[in-house]
């Protein structure tokens, strides 16, 4: 049988010669073996055979070493390199002698992963670091700030999105733990990283600006153009407002005030400023109550027959209240002498160039601040009830960034500084949005996280509608009728959103409900101290405000202060607030438009508050030394100075009712000492409360009570460092 074409085909091919084809080389045999090769090298990081690890050297549990965990932080694994985050969290822990001499190694090798590409590695650095700046002493970790704000400064750039807002998240911990430097130079261009960091802010969130020149038109110089999430544009303007807060130290700003410790011995009152010829006056009037810590202190004092005092000086009615004459105080008691009454607690007297920059500042955040309220608002206020806590406090934080900026803009207004106009109308513009929703308050169910958010943004609408009030009656001084006009703020609409403000203040005050559905809420520390500027505000102001709720917010804050009980957070600037508004009146220099004059109600319910103050000395004794202290101070300045509420018929009940607080006399026990004795001992605070008994008991009135004081005092200061003091002075 004859074979197939296909076998005959394929025998043929086995002998047939290829033919090379033009520009290709000899082909290979098909039976040909490749002995060629690779060779790669196995790294074993945590198994290495050529080197002994020392037996005495700090590891963790895996047996790594600081210098492995260096070495795994430059690894190109994710995973590796977070690994070695928490290998230093471990070994610090537990070798915590570590800290201070790797402290540069680690902060160098670890500030490169601010801008690492992936997420889990970024959040692990932002949790190292959280535990690691409260371990380190601040003096040790502020030289290597620089490195670590360069990096990032870098991230704030990024490409990525995410990245820049991680950035922002780890430059919150440098905030709280280091603000000078991260804000050093934020106003001057190559003067620290301060410029850096608000360019990055502003980059991200769209606004950003050039601030070279002091003229011109603002100009846009940021190239982001991602929509960030609620979520993310959180953080960012938390971040923000923080770093507003740490740059311009306002007394009055949010941030500032959660700081505030509630028996600390400063109460910034620089809303009354403005009521002075001069910022001397205010000064010197602000020094009147200043309490200061150095007085709890025993210190040796030196009796002086003959002081030499002005004609006018109000302190010659007593020698002994004069500063002594020689007094050994060491470097920390004269600190604390000159950041009790020597600093000037407000912001409003900034320099001009400052000023100047955060005016330029508020126009450039002014259309962000706009459009993120109008954004979330509605949804925050919607009939239905159904809100986010996102929402809330993105609303909230708008506000806090503007009272910031617009707090020392307008309180600077008497420095000439340009663009105050436009700031001040900026300010009505964004108040006019939200006057819409005012007072704002919760229609879904209860949640104290909102509802306190809610009041927080409250006050912060009141504390910015009373400097808007404020900033127009200084500016409206000198300025003719249709200038008023203008400066009015839109006329009758903005008397009416006064109007809310003060009926709010009002209602707030005598614990009523704002709305229909809720319950009265106590005050905050904080929201007590940022509604003090409002209340001076519409007490001072001649025209802004109704009469009426003048004098209801009057009326509601001195019932307040009454009510309060003595050892409420709130007691001591409540008293310090009506202390220093019933004694402004007494000063040469005051220039306001408040009086007690004003209404017979209002002098009697500063008398009835008066009354009062002997039965909070009994009860503070020693707890609250400040407090004490603010008392005592006022009495003796509201004698001193002879104001309208110091009568005869005011004074002796006063002088009946400090009597127990030096001694009592007990129906069985017989005589017993009183708070008096709770005082520091050989402390200038007990000398204080004695120049308050021999004023009082020199104030004239009927004799038997002004036996009855020295008796008192004579019996407490028996056998006491002060025994001397009072015989000289009585």
């Amino acid at each position: 049988m004859p074979k197939s074409a296909k076998k005959r085909k394929d025998k043929a091919a086995d002998f047939a010669k290829a033919k090379l084809k033009l520009g290709k080389g000899k082909q290979t045999a098909s039976n040909v073996i490749d002995t060629s090769f690779k060779a790669r090298s196995i790294a074993l990081p945590n198994q290495s055979i050529a080197s002994e690890k020392p037996v005495d050297e700090p590891t963790t549990k895996r047996r790594l070493t600081f210098r492995d965990l260096v070495s795994h932080v430059k690894h190109y694994n994710a995973g590796t390199r977070k690994d070695a985050l928490q290998g230093f969290k471990e070994l610090l822990e537990l070798h915590p002698e570590l800290i201070e001499s790797c402290l540069a190694t680690l902060i160098t090798t670890t500030s490169r992963l601010i801008g690492d590409e992936d997420a889990s590695v970024r959040k692990a650095l932002h949790g190292f670091y959280t535990w690691l700046l409260p371990n380190v002493p601040r003096d040790q970790f502020a030289p290597h700030a620089p490195m670590l704000l360069l990096f990032t400064t870098s991230a704030q750039t990024h490409i990525f999105p995410e990245i820049r807002v991680d950035a922002i998240r780890f430059l919150n911990i440098l905030l709280q733990h280091i603000p000078e430097a991260v804000v050093e130079g934020w106003e001057y261009e190559g003067a620290g990283h301060g410029r850096r960091v608000l360019e990055g802010y502003l980059g991200v969130l769209n606004a950003g600006t050039t601030f070279h020149d002091a003229e011109g038109p603002v100009q846009a110089t940021s190239t982001a153009s991602v929509v960030l999430k609620p979520s993310s544009k959180l953080v960012i303007l938390e971040s923000l407002s923080s770093f507003l807060n740490q740059a311009l130290s306002t007394p009055n700003s949010a941030t500032t005030l959660r700081d505030l410790n509630p028996s600390s011995s400063s109460l910034g009152t620089w809303y009354l400023a403005s009521s002075f010829t001069s910022l001397e006056a205010y000064q010197t009037f602000d020094q009147l109550l200043q309490p200061s810590s150095v007085l709890y202190r025993p210190v040796e004092r030196r009796w002086v027959l003959n002081v030499e005092v002005e004609e006018d000086d109000d302190l010659s009615l007593h020698c002994s209240l004069a500063e002594p004459r020689r007094a050994e105080l060491s470097l920390q008691q004269l600190s604390d002498i000159v950041s009790s009454s020597g600093q000037l607690v407000m912001s409003g007297f900034a320099a001009s160039s400052s000023s100047s920059f955060v005016t330029r500042l508020s126009q450039t955040l002014h259309p962000t601040l706009i459009s993120t309220f109008l954004d979330h608002a509605p949804s925050v206020f919607t009939p239905n009830g159904l809100l986010s806590e996102t929402d809330v406090q993105l609303v909230l934080v708008v506000a806090n960034i503007a009272r910031s900026l617009y707090s020392t803009v307008l309180q600077d207004s008497l420095s000439g500084t340009k663009g105050v106009d436009e700031a001040r109308n900026n300010l009505r513009i964004f108040l006019g949005y939200m006057a819409t929703y005012f007072p704002f308050q919760n229609s879904g169910p209860r949640d104290i996280k909102v509802e306190e958010a809610l009041l927080d943004l409250n006050v912060v609408y009141c504390e910015l509608t009373s400097l808007l009030v404020l900033s127009n009656e200084t500016a409206a001084v000198d300025s003719d009728a249709r200038k008023r006009a203008q400066l009015s703020g839109g006329g009758a609409s903005f008397t009416a959103q006064t109007a809310r403000v003060c009926e709010y203040v009002t209602q707030v005050l005598r614990g009523e409900a704002t709305s229909e559905g809720q319950i009265g809420r106590t005050l905050s520390y904080t929201a007590y101290l940022s509604l003090l500027p409002t209340i001076w505000t519409f007490l001072n102001s001649p025209s802004t405000s109704p009469n009426e709720f003048v004098g209801s917010i009057l009326s509601a804050m001195i019932q307040h202060a009454i009510n309060l009980p003595s050892k409420s957070v709130l007691k001591r600037p409540s008293i310090e607030f009506i202390a220093r508004i019933t004694l402004i009146e007494t000063d040469r220099t005051y220039r306001g438009h408040f009086n007690l004059a004003r209404s017979a109600a209002e002098l009697e319910g500063v008398t009835a508050w008066l009354s009062h103050l002997p039965k909070t000395l009994w009860e503070l004794g020693s707890s609250n030394l400040p407090a004490t202290e603010v008392i005592l101070r006022f009495i003796l300045r509201l004698i001193q100075r002879a104001s309208r509420s110091a009568r005869p018929e005011t004074i002796t009940p006063l002088r009946a009712q400090l009597v127990p607080f030096f001694s009592v006399v007990h129906p069985t026990r017989g005589r017993l000492p009183g708070p008096y004795a709770k005082l520091p001992q050989g402390s200038a605070l007990r000398r204080l409360a004695i120049d308050v008994a021999v004023t009082i008991g020199s104030a004239g009135g009927d004799e038997a009570g002004c036996i009855a004081m020295r008796d008192a005092v004579t019996v407490a200061v028996e056998g006491t460092a002060e025994e001397s003091y009072w015989a000289t002075v009585r």
